[in-house]
């Protein structure tokens, strides 16, 4: 009967030992325990009970603070602007928050919604082509079509520089530039690499947002003096006032101001001032506006609204 000999490694293990002491010299991180032979196979990844909803809700609460912080943005400036063109500033008058969001929901007009629209369905065409029960060339053609154009990214961004460079001659364009810089950073394909690809993609995220911030700046300023030089053009339209004092006030005698008139001594309001319309009234303070009101010249009065003074509405004419 033979003896049995305990065998040595053999030139597997010697191998492996060697690429060990190699991974020991250079400092390099173990490789990950893979299931033992014959052994178990090793768990897989577990997912918490919930972890989809919470992401979900997660994703949901994001978008929605920053459509509402993209509104009130929008809002403040659109207000900056329509009230700068009355020589009021905005500040003053004490708009809320909430009063600024629904302010900005003066600038979604019908190409606003149709090209929110758009972008939103243009990544999802593909499959919205398929659900349609197209042939599967069409969505091909489109997937390709998505590709050539997300490829070609470096073209928008060059097209927003060069129209910032000639930022005179755009006028009232101008918006167009840091929109095609934000559309050409948003194009810009994400490079294979799991997590370290979104890394590098996160600096060009937060600068396309820069950029869109900008076009909304650009956009809400253009939108505030347009509304403004409308409201100057048709001010007969707006709210009537009729200020009653019971002193005279620094208002009268100015060429294009309102009328005034003496209601009698025995009068408690004895001075009754016209021909005024209001452009705000905010914490018992009256902004008005005299008929025939002009940009360049004229002002705009702010009556507050105390036991001497009587403010009357009236409709404007239409």
């Amino acid at each position: 009967m033979g003896t049995l000999i305990p065998r040595g490694p053999g030139a597997g293990g010697l191998a492996a030992l060697r690429r060990r002491l190699a991974r020991c010299l250079r400092g390099d991180p173990p490789p990950p325990a893979g299931p033992s032979p014959g052994g178990p196979p090793s768990p897989g990844p577990t997912t918490r009970p919930g972890g989809g909803r919470v992401e979900t809700l997660n994703a949901v609460l994001a978008t929605g603070s920053f459509i509402a912080a993209l509104m009130f943005y929008a809002g403040t400036m659109n207000s900056n602007a329509f009230y700068a063109y009355f020589h009021v500033s905005y500040a003053s008058i004490g708009f809320s928050f909430s009063d600024l969001v629904l302010a900005s929901l003066r600038l979604i007009t019908m190409p606003v919604l149709i090209t929110v629209a758009l972008a939103a369905l243009a990544p999802e065409l593909p499959a919205f082509l398929a659900s349609m029960g197209l042939p599967a060339r069409w969505s091909l053609r489109a997937r390709r079509a998505g590709h050539a154009v997300a490829a070609r990214y470096p073209w928008f961004v060059l097209a927003g520089v060069l129209l910032m460079a000639l930022w005179p001659f755009v006028q009232p364009y101008a918006w167009g530039a840091p929109l095609l810089v934000a559309c050409g950073l948003l194009l810009k394909p994400a490079r294979p690499g799991g997590g370290q690809a979104d890394g590098r993609r996160l600096p060009a995220a937060a600068l396309a947002g820069l950029f869109v911030l900008w076009a909304v700046a650009l956009v809400a300023d253009q939108q505030g003096q347009r509304q403004a030089r409308r409201v100057a053009d048709r001010l007969v339209e707006r709210t009537s006032v009729a200020v009653l004092s019971t002193d005279p006030l620094a208002i009268a005698g100015i060429p294009q101001g309102p009328a005034v008139e003496d209601l009698g001594k025995g009068r408690h309001y004895r001075y009754r001032y016209t021909r005024l319309r209001l452009l705000v009234e905010r914490g018992k303070r009256y902004y008005l506006l005299p008929l025939g009101w002009r940009h360049r010249t004229d002002p705009t009065y702010v009556i507050e609204d105390d036991d001497s003074i009587r403010i009357e509405l009236y409709p404007g004419v239409q």
